[in-house]
């Protein structure tokens, strides 16, 4: 996948910022979608600023690859995650969480497929370690990953005749969370089995191995120390409150 685009969602900040950074160093062409136009991006980056809750993102984001190589990776980064659970669910986050998490990846796969004309391409999509032990805490976002999670499937079942390849990173705890407190993050972040904290470059291994893996598609690799391995009835972040 020499000279070719990779297309990062979400690239301005945590996780995806790392990720369209080190895509750079290894020489892919990179835009970078961000939400606000103040949101900085790696330096070499193609930025585009895209509403992710808006039907026509996809074609928006492709727009800013005019003129560089082929696409041939789309990375579904992008994530919304807010508060809602049992007994305090929102219709609203509900509708936002599935348009931001789902949809739009979902719009952005069928764009990347329409776009492919030459061999081997790779589509990753980020989910969450928690759907292996789940809890009821954040809802809206837990049922979004869900679903995310089908999508990966149902995509890579549909386009592998066409060599397009479907796969899913599903990372633990890397960085603190909007609403945890550092002490509580310092406490949980390696809080596993294996007793290391999930770090942005474990995921970027991860990618690494799913661009040489010509071979591995409808896969999910679950990058979390073994943390579903202790099946927590509650979020990290309400973990040791009374």
């Amino acid at each position: 996948m020499k000279d070719k685009t990779a297309i990062v969602t979400g690239a301005g900040k945590r996780v995806g910022a790392v990720l369209a950074r080190e895509l750079l160093a290894d020489g892919w062409a990179v835009v970078a979608h961000v939400h606000h136009v103040d949101d900085e991006v790696p330096k070499g980056a193609v930025k585009v600023v895209a509403d992710l809750l808006d039907p026509d993102c996809a074609e928006m984001i492709f727009d800013a690859s005019e003129g560089l190589p082929p696409v041939g990776l789309l990375v579904n980064n992008a994530a919304r995650f807010a508060w809602d659970g049992v007994g305090e669910f929102s219709a609203g986050e509900f509708d936002a969480h599935m348009a931001i998490n789902v949809r739009a990846p979902a719009l952005l796969i069928e764009r990347f497929a329409a776009a492919q004309r030459d061999g081997d391409a790779l589509v990753v999509n980020l989910l969450d370690s928690k759907l292996s032990a789940p809890n009821p805490d954040y809802l809206s976002y837990t049922l979004s990953k869900y679903a995310l999670a089908a999508l990966t499937e149902l995509a890579a079942r549909a386009l592998a005749q066409r060599s397009i390849r479907v796969n899913g990173i599903a990372p633990g705890l890397m960085l603190r969370s909007s609403g945890q407190s550092e002490e509580n993050y310092e406490a949980m972040h390696a809080n596993n089995p294996l007793g290391l904290g999930v770090e942005p470059g474990d995921v970027m291994d991860a990618l690494r191995y799913l661009v040489s893996a010509r071979s591995v598609t409808g896969e999910v690799i679950r990058i979390d120390g073994g943390h579903h391995f202790m099946a927590l009835e509650r979020d990290v972040q309400f973990l040791g409150r009374a």
